[in-house]
């Protein structure tokens, strides 16, 4: 089973009468969804912060581009999603679930919403404690299957970034009495701080994505009989990274992040699976 992600995309508005604005914007996320989509993949998940405001307009032109026959797209809720109008409104415009499970044969995959409806002050992560509720029978029921988690906001002091205010879901919320319960193999993956980053603590690994317009590029995840391996994908075509450097110039409620990339060691990893032995 192979997944394909790609982290925060900031889909935006723009202002046409800009010279080349409407152009670079239009060469920049069509290129860039289009190689998404063209990679092998069973599913294609986003990681929250699909659009940059949350709007109709939005929504509607970033579908438009994914809309492909035969490609199952997985949309998991970011706080700038939720920026532009209620929760109810986003799910019905995109047809997602708020979250939800797919339990596969290979793994149980966990979809999270952490994001805060239409809170222009407070951008950091939250779950409520239905969803928390629901979350531990997931990690429960999963027993000693791979356990996949995607949310839009980390973990608090896991990958890089988390340790910030408002960079993580709440410090407040105990996530590793939750985490804990997991018997096998833990991986969560996010985005929000718009950096590539991987950090293992404890029995989990935590895989977080930069933003396409810093970092243009996905990543793999082959789930195999023996392990799990996360790779990643770089778009590098100069036409590319340089409608970015224009879009970064006019592009509202987004900064750019300088050290976007990270360090080799947050390129790739590998985790072994556990056989049912190992963890009876």
């Amino acid at each position: 089973m192979r997944l394909a992600l790609v982290g925060d995309l900031h889909y935006h508005e723009i202002d046409r009468s800009i010279p080349g604005l409407a152009e670079a914007r239009t060469a920049f996320y069509r290129h860039v969804l289009d190689q998404f989509l063209d990679l092998d993949a069973d599913l294609y998940i986003s990681l929250g912060d699909l659009t940059n405001f949350g709007l109709t307009s939005e929504l509607e032109e970033v579908y438009a581009l994914l809309a492909r026959q035969g490609k199952k797209f997985i949309h998991v809720l970011g706080n700038h999603d939720l920026y532009g109008q209620p929760r109810q409104e986003v799910l019905r415009i995109t047809g997602q679930k708020r979250y939800h499970v797919l339990d596969t044969e290979e793994a149980m995959l966990v979809f999270l919403d952490t994001a805060k409806e239409m809170d222009f002050k407070d951008w950091g992560g939250w779950l409520d404690f239905e969803q928390l509720e629901w979350l531990e029978s997931m990690v429960v029921a999963s027993h000693v299957k791979p356990l996949l988690v995607f949310g839009h906001h980390p973990v608090y002091l896991t990958t890089a970034g988390s340790e910030r205010e408002k960079g993580s879901i709440h410090p407040a919320i105990d996530m590793w009495s939750i985490l804990n319960r997991n018997k096998g193999i833990g991986i969560y993956f996010n985005g929000h701080t718009h950096m590539d980053s991987i950090a293992q603590r404890e029995e989990w690994s935590f895989v977080q994505l930069s933003a396409c317009l810093d970092q243009p590029g996905f990543r793999l995840v082959d789930i195999g009989n023996k392990a799990i391996r996360i790779s990643a994908v770089d778009v590098t075509e100069p036409e590319v990274l340089e409608h970015a450097q224009l879009l970064h110039k006019h592009i509202k409620h987004f900064s750019p992040t300088l050290n976007a990339r990270g360090q080799d060691r947050d390129r790739e990893l590998v985790v072994q699976l556990l056989s049912e032995t190992n963890v009876l």
